[in-house]
């Protein structure tokens, strides 16, 4: 079991360090194409894009296939899409290569919850999780910043067909080492699409949305933010976001643990805490120490809040959760594509470059409202006797076989 995990963080980490080694690598492709900085930054709004939309769609499109087979297939297009963008003639299709790869993306954390869920107890599950997220998170300390290097000493080329041989292993991986576990029988799309009218399901996104979003406003612009307000020197960013990376290592493993042992009020301390820290992030930005430390704490308390929300879901879309995890995937990204949007809006309307720090303790604020709304809906529920899961359409089969004994 700790292998199969293992196989699936591998493939999390190639995943994690395609996503973000482009921001590094940006001015290079610019130059080699021909192209402004601002027409290169499509290939970051390509892959978010392609990661919200890419989500349900492969996620649908594997309904009928193992979930083993479908993670085999993902890590297929996701080796595909890094080779066509290693080898692209013309930006076009370097672009193309890039939604390919991110159509991966969403579908490969949502499914791989569900099977890494599925390997452990019931009282180990957002340790397993985090578990394969520590694989995304490891490629923002280590992949990022040798894809960078690399790139900028070597070729930007060559960091991307490394990271398609990263696909290779974690495919060999998978197809090694990961139990090809039967999906539960009678579920059908109509069961996953069910999920969708859970309340629960719709707050622990809604959720996600804002938590993760918090961490992007301010992530997002921490370079202008540490360069014009801190006073480090532009070299510096790259282990600032080292930290910010090592801060996520740890928060993912700390939720991770303690999500099994009570999760809601794991996520009322995070989101608590993040939407304090971010909100003195105003103050301690004008200090090289203080912000270095806050931006650790911003990694470690956002990535705190990613195995119990992805549980969350899991558990109340119980019995068919793989679309509902997917899609909470692509939730984690329409919060960063809004909250990089607003903390843009505000540095634009003059606020300063410290201004995103009070949009993302607005949206960490607000995703813990939710997570007290959620909260009281439950013990309501609960009250009433009603369980707020999914019917699927296994519990409809146990249901008739019950009433035909």
């Amino acid at each position: 079991m700790p292998l199969a995990l293992l196989a699936l963080a591998i493939g999390a980490f190639g995943i994690g360090t395609t996503e973000f080694v482009i921001t590094g690598l940006l001015p290079e492709i610019a130059d080699d194409f021909g192209v402004s900085i601002p027409t290169a930054g499509f290939l970051v709004t390509g892959y978010a894009l392609g990661v919200l939309f890419g989500a349900p769609l492969m996620t649908v499109l594997g309904t009928k296939v193992s979930r083993k087979r479908m993670l085999m297939l993902l890590m297929g297009l996701f080796i595909v899409g890094n080779l066509l963008s290693a080898i692209a003639p013309v930006f076009s299709v370097m672009l193309i290569g890039r939604v390919v790869a991110s159509l991966a993306h969403g579908a490969f954390f949502g499914i791989g919850s569900v099977v890494a869920a599925d390997l452990v107890a019931p009282d180990k599950k957002a340790g397993a999780i985090a578990m394969m997220f520590t694989g995304l998170t490891v490629a923002n300390v280590v992949g990022v910043p040798l894809g960078t290097l690399v790139g900028q000493n070597v070729g930007w080329r060559v960091t991307f067909a490394v990271v398609a041989a990263l696909g290779v292993v974690g495919l060999v991986g998978i197809a090694r080492l990961v139990p090809d576990v039967p999906r539960a029988r009678g579920v059908r799309l109509r069961h996953e699409l069910a999920a969708f009218k859970n309340t629960q399901v719709l707050l622990a996104m809604a959720m996600t949305v804002l938590g993760f979003g918090g961490v992007f406003a301010a992530i997002t612009y921490i370079a202008p933010m540490m360069t014009h307000v801190a006073g480090f020197a532009d070299g510096s960013v790259t282990w600032l976001l080292v930290l910010f990376g090592l801060g996520m290592v740890g928060g993912n493993l700390i939720g991770g643990r303690y999500a099994d042992r009570a999760l809601m009020p794991m996520l009322y301390v995070s989101l608590g805490a993040l939407a304090v820290v971010l909100a003195l992030f105003t103050l301690t930005a004008h200090d090289k120490v203080l912000a270095a430390v806050t931006i650790a704490l911003i990694g470690a308390l956002g990535f705190a809040t990613v195995p119990p929300l992805q549980k969350r879901v899991l558990d109340q879309a119980h019995g068919a959760p793989t679309l509902a995890s997917a899609v909470n995937i692509g939730a984690f990204n329409l919060g960063n594509a809004l909250s990089a949007w607003l903390g843009g809006f505000v540095i634009a309307a003059g606020l300063g470059y410290t201004a995103p720090n009070w949009v993302g303790a607005a949206l960490a604020a607000g995703a813990l409202l939710l997570a007290v709304v959620s909260a009281a809906l439950e013990r309501r529920d609960s009250a009433r006797g009603g369980s707020g899961h999914v019917v699927t359409g296994s519990t409809v089969a146990e249901r008739q076989r019950a009433v035909r004994h």
